[in-house]
Order: C-alpha cells, then structure tokens, then sequence
C-alpha cells in the first residue's frame, strides 16, 4: 500500500519561500506522477502543481504559475514543490498524491493515494 508523507510546510511572512518534499514509500515510485494541492480553510482542495513519471511534464494552476516549481527525484522516492514570493492567499494544508493512471492531472478524482498533508501559513 503507498503510503506518503509531506514535510516542510510553516510559518512564513509574504514574500517569503518554502520548500515542501514528499515521500512515498509502499511502492514503485518512478511509476506514479505526483500532484500537489491545497486547501484553504471553508474551501475545496485544489490543484496546485503536478509532475509526470519521468518529470517531462509539469503543470501548474494558474494562481502559482511562475512562483511554484515541482520536481522529483525518483532514486530518493520524493517529489519536491519550491515555493517562491509567497502571498497570504496561498495559506492553507498542502497535500501531496499519487496517480498510476493517465487521468487528467488537475482533477483529485485522478490521483490514487494522498499524503495527511502539511500546513503552510503566510503572514501578510
């Protein structure tokens, strides 16, 4: 069973950055694309940015296009997602997943397994 496990995430002021990591474990890494997405409080979760197996693509919501950056490093089993300029609108718990199939990589209803997630806050 794949299992993850967020870190990275905390208290930052506007403008600041974090990086937030990922690993999976319980399973053959390199065959699942990753996605990360948030959700603020009283909100749906969404996506913020996904990676395919082979990182040759990567897609980002427009809301964190040019600021956020994903990678991965299949040989340690975890995916990366560098935040930059952060702003108070990107508060909220951070989650990470797992997709095995060739779904859509924006939509939660395509990704396997989901991590507990990670909290990050940004102070105005």
């Amino acid at each position: 069973q794949v299992h993850l496990v967020e870190s990275g995430g905390g208290l930052v002021q506007a403008g600041g950055s974090l990086r937030l990591s990922c690993a999976l474990s319980g399973g053959a890494f390199s065959s699942y694309a990753m996605g990360w997405f948030r959700q603020a409080p009283g909100k749906e979760r969404e996506f913020a940015a996904g990676i395919s197996r082979s990182s040759v693509n990567t897609y980002y919501a427009d809301s964190v296009k040019g600021r956020f950056s994903i990678s991965r490093d299949n040989n340690k089993n975890t995916v990366y997602l560098q935040m930059v300029s952060l702003k108070p609108a990107d508060t909220g718990v951070y989650y990470c997943a797992a997709r095995s199939g060739i779904q859509h990589p924006m939509r939660p209803g395509s990704y396997d397994s989901w991590g507990q997630g990670t909290q990050v806050t940004v102070s105005s």
